[in-house]
């Protein structure tokens, strides 16, 4: 064996005795991160017989809302809560973890006499009844349930309601639809608990509670305008039209 080749192979062991002692640094453990803002919906219930209206169309005597059909560019009365499929129809259908939750609305240009919001039991007997002051301009507004009203019982579902009355002696326009309320797991306790916004609106999105997730991304949105969960969440369940209108300040229970 030539000499150059001797000093080729000793050179090639004594690189591969060096590899092999050689200390790897450690990386650093990833803490678990929350899963991209998807909302998970929850199988909805299949015994509702009332599946509700996400959109409210116009009657006689509302005017304004009457000009709305006939053009895509404005928006009608919404209620900012998820659909599902329904015969014929949709099921308007979300869960809350709260005794006092807040309902979302976006309210077009209308000129009303009366707006009431109502809750009922599954019974049809109403818990809850009050009438609103609108904010007198278009954009999305909230109704919280005050803590002088009974709460939500866990594992109750009850029907909603929020008319408006353009006309004392006409139907309102209006939007229904249902709200469950349901108790958190002591693993989404513990992590709402260290969350930060941004992650409890994940957490409550994924876990599929809508109504505190969109509350949870509003009061993101207030303190962030430019913080992009606000967006999400109404897109992902179809409200994209809805995405740039504003939050106004509202409203007051008379």
């Amino acid at each position: 064996m030539s000499l150059g080749l001797r000093q080729l192979k000793l050179a090639f062991a004594i690189a591969l005795v060096s590899f092999c002692f050689t200390p790897v640094q450690a990386q650093p453990i990833k803490s678990k991160v929350l899963p991209s803002l998807i909302f998970n919906a929850p199988p909805p219930p299949d015994d509702i017989n009332a599946p509700g209206n996400r959109v409210g169309g116009g009657k006689r005597g509302c005017e304004n809302m009457d000009k709305q059909l006939t053009t895509s560019k404005e928006k009608l009365l919404t209620a900012l809560v998820p659909v599902y499929p329904f015969p014929n129809t949709e099921l308007v259908f979300g869960l809350t973890t709260s005794s006092h939750p807040k309902f979302w609305f976006y309210v077009p240009d209308v000129t009303a006499v009366s707006t009431e919001f109502v809750l009922q039991n599954e019974a049809g007997q109403t818990v809850y009844q009050t009438p609103v002051s609108l904010p007198g301009v278009p954009g999305i507004i909230s109704l919280s349930l005050p803590s002088t009203a009974s709460s939500l019982e866990i594992g109750k579902r009850y029907h909603w309601y929020f008319n408006i009355y353009c006309h004392q002696q006409q139907p309102p326009v209006f939007v229904d639809g249902w709200i469950k309320r349901v108790e958190p797991n002591a693993l989404l306790k513990s992590q709402l608990d260290k969350a930060t916004p941004n992650q409890r609106v994940a957490l409550y999105a994924t876990n599929g509670i809508w109504y505190e997730s969109l509350t949870a991304s509003a009061e993101l949105h207030r303190i962030d305008p430019k913080s992009a969960d606000w967006a999400k969440m109404l897109q992902t369940v179809g409200l994209n039209d809805i995405v740039t209108e504003p939050i106004v300040n509202c409203c007051q229970s008379l």
